[in-house]
């Protein structure tokens, strides 16, 4: 029987909602996740190295883990502490680890290994800074023709979380970000606006503890989350890239230009969705401008019950 799953390689940060990110994607029947790449951005590189390698423990997934980038193209590290926890996810005593880190290659190079050897085009899924797969995109470009997309969440629709304008992914690494929407792959995203919309009501943050032992593990994690609370609800950010893949009929998307600021003084990392065509420039993103919440909290529930 021929394998009909997409190949999917994930670049991330864990990172609390990472976390929930990368279950829903490795527990999805429709998904192969074929390499996992934790780089810097809500806490060190070291922590969440550590963390993707206790949530594959914990899960009982054996995937490729290789290291990513420890630090951006060209500017100072930024961190997310403030909403993750010191270590990215605390609160939760997971068992021992058992899997570990491939530090024989970098994750640009395994990115490569993947992409160039599967006989069918590989998904990249970017919920982290985009560092690793802007250098892929630089390093191998004749590796380009087999990438089937690659699918982020980050950008703004208007105001930033990071600066005025700027969403942390992005303003994590703007040079990278930027190398990223000028590289001519067919481009999917999901801005911090969206994620907003995109909450897991306190109602739902109990129905998803009483399901299973994962569900308890992220209700767990979610008490010391910060994207939100448990009154208001929780910002599921980075589930929304596995979600556009997996239900993009929940989205309305619109297909347009996004530019990324590298210049400017109070600006660097902010993303120009420019919707109304202002900048004349051709088209290079689908971009997610709203979510069915409803259905979002619904195929989230019922895709974390899976995860067993």
């Amino acid at each position: 029987m021929v394998n009909m799953k997409k190949n999917v390689i994930i670049s991330t940060d864990p990172g609390i909602d990472d976390a929930a990110a990368l279950a829903l994607a490795i527990f999805s029947e429709e998904l192969d996740v074929q390499l996992i790449c934790p780089l810097f951005g809500n806490v060190s590189v070291q922590n969440t190295v550590a963390n993707t390698e206790k949530l594959l423990t914990f899960f009982n997934k054996n995937i490729k883990i290789v290291a990513g980038s420890q630090q951006p193209l060209i500017r100072e590290t930024i961190e997310a502490s403030n909403v993750h926890g010191k270590t990215g996810m605390e609160g939760f005593n997971f068992p021992k680890t058992t899997q570990s880190v491939d530090s024989s290659l970098t994750a640009v190079e395994a990115m490569h290994q993947v992409v160039s050897k599967n006989n069918t085009n590989t998904t990249l899924v970017g919920i982290g800074p985009l560092t690793d797969i802007a250098l892929f995109t630089h390093l191998y470009p004749q590796d380009l023709a087999k990438v089937e997309e690659i699918v982020v969440m980050g950008g703004t629709l208007d105001r930033g979380n990071f600066g005025v304008l700027s969403e942390f992914n992005f303003a994590s690494d703007p040079e990278a970000t930027k190398m990223v929407f000028n590289s001519g792959v067919k481009i999917r995203v999901a801005p911090m606006q969206v994620g907003r919309q995109a909450k897991v009501m306190p109602e739902t943050s109990e129905k998803i503890k009483n399901s299973n032992k994962t569900g308890d593990m992220f209700y767990q994690l979610f008490s010391r989350y910060r994207g939100g609370s448990f009154v208001s609800g929780l910002n599921m950010y980075d589930a929304l890239a596995i979600a556009l893949i997996l239900k993009p009929e929940i989205f309305e998307e619109v297909t347009t230009r996004v530019e990324i600021e590298t210049n400017g003084m109070l600006t660097a990392g902010a993303s120009l969705i420019d919707l109304k065509n202002y900048l004349k420039l051709p088209n290079n993103a689908d971009v997610a401008v709203a979510v069915d919440s409803k259905q979002f909290e619904e195929w989230f529930v019922t895709a974390l019950e899976k995860a067993i």
